[in-house]
């Protein structure tokens, strides 16, 4: 493998306060404040004239201009200096707001963290640690694009702990991530750049004076040039995607419920075909948005992670670093079986709030695949599966059960307590992760890297302890994917539980992936022979890889 270049180094990286782009208020409300202002004084200038021109003109009768166009008025009675000065005023107003909160709007990027200030009157600062960064997002609306800006949003490890830079022109934010990104891996910038340092002394009026320039200049041009990305593993067709959003249950449902409405208001109540306009709307534009929110669909390595990027009028590049992966899932609904199609969704920590985290949009990193997709992706997820754990994916795991099922699974004794899928549903684990098996009609295959596994926990009902069977729910972050996992024979679970619980502490003892620091970028190769990232000699503590369950926790979360 021939060695990735060396990566960009930006003067915004060098520890001193900058600030964003000068169009930055303009892009963060600006644009909303000038429409909603050109609304209501289209829908209330004789209301605003009428209030307004008195206090400036007594002589005037507000009668006078209760009917015509006010401009007519305007011109009759010689009033355009006037009316010119007034929207002088409201224009140098609205630049001096904006001056003011891009003025105060400032930034840096240390060693140690990541910090944002913010506001005129009320001032507020926000701080990511490098060393709990989860990954930087880089988007791009239509309109920041069309002006050569885009924004990064720097994923923190708390609960709303993530911060944003936005705006910045497209390049200073490629070269802003990549720092971020290779200082959060544990090593500092070799070297200041000669340039920054000679411009050390002498920002101020004349830097702020070119930063504007240079703004303005991008606004002109239009759009940014072609941003420079690795070629994408997985290319999704345009038909593929559409026709998963159409087999993927949703669709299906939204036809029965306006079947049955047409029924009901045929029988009787034709009032209820109004009700299904609006959920026929609403659906319509959920689902374009859904398909447009994944054209464009890239995921490749990089020395920093995975990168994957998405959407069709709005782009967004996620880089998920290696270690930051707490969870992952293969799912396959039933209408997607004759075509052999899968869906990959993740949990990671996102700096959000537990509601949003759920429900994380970014969770899905691939909306649709061939098995030979996943495979690809899984390489760049999980790079230390080992090799001979690879048939539990597949083989074992997502098409299985075969007949020599190594997972645990559901007791026949308890299978009618779940009659469709009692022989896959189950559980295995290795040195490297738990594998959660369940579902028929929805197929789903759960990876849980020991490493960063939260905590696994043994639960029983009255029914349970009949039937000598109990339930598992591995502990992680907040995400999509879920850990439960019912009705297993007890003695087996608590054997699955005691494996895990020794594997974990191991696990988490020797993993160094939150730590990544490398000039490789992560290859794709046959399963269990990817090129992983080099590490750091030194281990950190790191929110990411916390230590295994330990035994008061086990004694208090098992209860046989």
């Amino acid at each position: 493998m021939t060695s990735a270049p060396a990566p960009t180094r930006s003067p915004l990286s060098d520890g001193d306060w900058h600030r964003l782009h000068p169009l930055t208020p303009l892009l963060r409300g600006g644009l909303t404040l000038v429409v909603i202002a050109g609304i209501l004084i289209a829908n209330f200038r004789d209301r605003l004239i009428q209030g307004v021109v008195p206090i400036f003109v007594p002589e005037v009768d507000p009668g006078d201009f209760e009917t015509g166009d006010p401009l007519d008025f305007i011109f009759e009675r010689g009033l355009l200096l006037v009316a010119l000065g007034a929207v002088i005023i409201v224009v140098l107003v609205l630049v001096g707001t904006f001056y003011l909160s891009w003025r105060f709007h400032t930034f840096r990027i240390t060693g140690d963290d990541v910090e944002v200030r913010s506001g005129v009157l009320f001032r507020t600062q926000r701080r990511a640690p490098l060393d709990r960064v989860q990954g930087v997002n880089l988007t791009r609306p239509m309109i920041a694009r069309l002006m050569g800006m885009a924004k990064l949003e720097v994923v923190g490890a708390g609960t709303d702990g993530n911060v944003k830079l936005e705006y910045l022109s497209t390049a200073n934010a490629e070269e802003v991530r990549a720092d971020i990104l290779r200082l959060a891996s544990g090593r500092r910038l070799a070297e200041a750049r000669q340039a920054a340092a000679a411009a050390a002394g002498g920002r101020g009026v004349a830097g702020a004076a070119s930063t504007f320039a240079a703004g303005l200049n991008e606004m002109i041009e239009g759009a940014e040039d072609p941003v420079d990305e690795p070629d994408s593993v997985v290319n999704i067709p345009v038909g593929r995607l559409i026709a998963s959003h159409l087999l993927d249950g949703s669709l299906l449902f939204f036809l029965v419920l306006v079947g049955a409405i047409i029924v009901a208001s045929v029988l009787g109540t034709p009032w209820l075909l109004l009700s299904a306009i609006p959920a026929l709307l609403g659906f319509g534009a959920y689902w374009v948005r859904t398909i447009t929110r994944s054209l464009r669909y890239s995921i490749a390595p990089t020395s920093s992670g995975v990168r994957i990027t998405f959407g069709l009028f709005t782009t967004v590049t996620e880089t998920l670093p290696p270690g930051r992966i707490h969870a992952l899932e293969i799912s396959q609904p039933i209408l997607w079986r004759p075509a052999g199609w899968w869906a990959i969704t993740v949990n990671r920590l996102s700096g959000r709030g537990l509601e949003a985290a759920g429900s994380d949009q970014f969770a899905t990193v691939l909306p649709v695949g061939t098995r030979a997709d996943v495979e690809r992706v899984l390489q760049l997820m999980l790079p230390h599966l080992p090799r001979e754990e690879w048939p539990l994916v597949f083989q074992h795991g997502v098409l299985g059960p075969e007949g020599d099922d190594p997972y645990v699974t559901t007791p026949r004794r308890a299978a009618w307590l779940r009659p469709t899928s009692w022989r896959r549903n189950g559980a295995f684990v290795t040195p490297d992760a738990l594998f959660v098996r369940r579902g028929f009609i929805w197929r789903k295959l759960a990876l849980f890297p020991l490493a960063r596994m939260q905590s696994l926990a043994i639960a029983q009902g009255p029914v349970d302890r009949a039937l000598r069977v109990a339930n598992l729910q591995v502990h992680t972050v907040i995400g999509r994917v879920s850990g439960s996992l019912g009705i297993i024979d007890r003695d087996d679970a608590v054997s699955l539980f005691d494996r895990t619980e020794a594997a974990a502490i191991v696990a988490a003892a020797s993993d160094r992936s939150h730590r990544w620091a490398g000039e490789e970028p992560l290859g794709v190769a046959a399963p269990g022979t990817v090129a992983v990232p080099g590490t750091d000699a030194a281990p950190t503590s790191d929110a990411s890889a916390p230590a295994g369950p330990s035994e008061e926790a086990r004694r208090t979360e098992v209860s046989p």
